[in-house]
């Protein structure tokens, strides 16, 4: 392993943490009735500023169809190298329950070895990866970079897809890494070969004109909510398994598998409560359709009325493996949600984001040099698994530019809590996938296009 690189990395920690708390300070929700847009502005200039201070060229801020803003760069490549594409975002998710939170969701705190806050993982922890690699490398950057930090990533409102339909050329590259998802353990290197897709919808259950004394009229009178209840429970069989009229309920995962005991750790599944579906936890993760209801729109138990509901509403995510269609399931879902209404209650259902699945090839250069990189950081060699998330960027990138390998990786793991109150990141996995992505750009040099 080349230890000047390492050692480079290494000094470089200080400042990796100066900047994530930097950038874990702006609550950057691109969801303007959470955060004001400004906050969202503020976070993708930090952003431009930071990479243009590494030397990448024409860093600047692209407003995308979705009113998003999205960080662009690049550097040319040395005369016969390849070019090799950085991505991350810099939004984040809402903090959900404040109080959840042991230590303040926007302020960066280090506990137990862990840095604590909203994006330290997912996905700002990944900016500050790129931004440790370009430092550690220095001039002695060997491939062409072109830079991309989108700003609408976790609302799935296809900003940056709908940009690089109008701008065919501004993202191609040799290899793409995109920074958004990690590793399977903290120690163990990994690459994401396989995402579900998505299919979101909004469904709404009315049975009355108006909510109505439920001492007076409940009984006969057909309550929304229970309808509601009854059509989303419809989605599962009794052991908790999706089941959607129209879609196969079965699929088999072929790569590394998940460990149910470890899965029960990760997930903080409570003792004594069984996982749903069958099969094995990989199937069931990454290559099965999986239906969650994200939120329900009632009557609050404090404050609630004596009232039989007259209207309902629920958000329904389905997640889709590689090999279905998004816009089939989708309609599948909203079918199958119509189908189900008991006692003639009218049910609309509003589509909501899609997001296609994706597979990537593995038998490329670009692996190649990642797998040495890996080895080299970690002692280990690369492990390819599976991942229930959704990345509908990179259906779009493989569409756009088939002859390019595209890879998945970055700082996460599952200890991290993406997307659940104190979301942190290991810091030594910052240092560690900061190493081999610099590695990777030099392996990667060498292999030539």
């Amino acid at each position: 392993m080349d230890d000047g690189l390492a050692g480079r990395v290494a000094g470089l920690m200080g400042r990796a943490w100066g900047d994530l708390a930097e950038l874990v300070a702006i609550p950057s929700v691109a969801d303007p009735r959470q955060q004001p847009v400004e906050r969202c502005r503020e976070a993708a200039e930090w952003v431009a500023a930071a990479f243009a201070e590494v030397g990448l060229r024409d860093v600047r801020l692209v407003e995308t169809p979705d009113g998003s803003f999205a960080v662009l760069g690049h550097r040319p490549p040395p005369p016969g190298a390849p070019t090799v594409l950085l991505y991350c975002h810099y939004d984040v998710q809402p903090p959900l329950d404040d109080a959840a939170w042991v230590s303040p969701p926007f302020e960066l705190t280090e506990r137990e070895g862990r840095w604590f806050g909203r994006g330290a993982a997912d996905c700002k922890g990944n900016v500050v990866m790129h931004l440790t690699a370009l430092r550690a490398l220095g001039d002695d950057l060997p491939v062409g970079v072109k830079l991309v930090v989108e700003g609408s990533e976790e609302q799935g409102t296809g900003g940056l897809e709908a940009y690089l339909a109008e701008h065919p050329d501004e993202l191609h590259a040799d290899a793409l890494l995109i920074c958004d998802t990690g590793n399977a353990a903290v120690g163990v290197p990994t690459a994401t070969v396989s995402l579900r897709g998505m299919a979101n919808v909004v469904v709404t259950v009315r049975t009355l004109e108006s909510d109505l004394h439920s001492g007076m009229f409940g009984g006969p009178a057909p309550d929304a909510l229970a309808a509601l209840i009854r059509i989303l429970d419809s989605l599962r069989d009794a052991h908790g398994g999706t089941r959607i009229e129209g879609l196969p309920a079965d699929g088999s995962w072929e790569g590394v598998g998940y460990d149910e005991q470890q899965f029960r750790s990760d997930a903080g599944v409570l003792d004594g409560v069984g996982l749903t579906g069958s099969g094995t936890v990989a199937d069931r993760l990454w290559a099965r359709p999986a239906v969650t209801v994200l939120g329900i729109d009632c009557a609050p138990v404090v404050g609630s009325a004596s009232a039989v509901p007259a209207e309902a509403r629920a958000r329904v995510s389905l997640r889709v493996p590689p090999g279905m269609d998004p816009e089939v399931a989708q309609r599948a879902l909203t079918a199958h949600l119509v189908a189900a209404a008991p006692w003639g209650a009218r049910v609309a259902v509003e589509p909501e984001a899609k997001g296609s699945p994706f597979r990537a090839a593995t038998d490329g250069k670009a692996y190649a040099a990642l797998d040495l990189a890996a080895r080299e950081a970690y002692g280990r060699p690369l492990s390819f698994l599976g991942q229930g998330g959704s990345i509908p960027l990179c259906s779009a990138l493989a569409a756009q530019y088939p002859e390019s390998e595209i890879i998945l990786m970055g700082v996460e793991e599952p200890r991290s809590l993406i997307h659940a109150p104190n979301e942190s990141v290991d810091p030594g996995e910052i240092e560690h996938m900061a190493l081999v992505e610099a590695l990777f750009l030099r392996h990667y040099a060498a292999a030539g296009r």
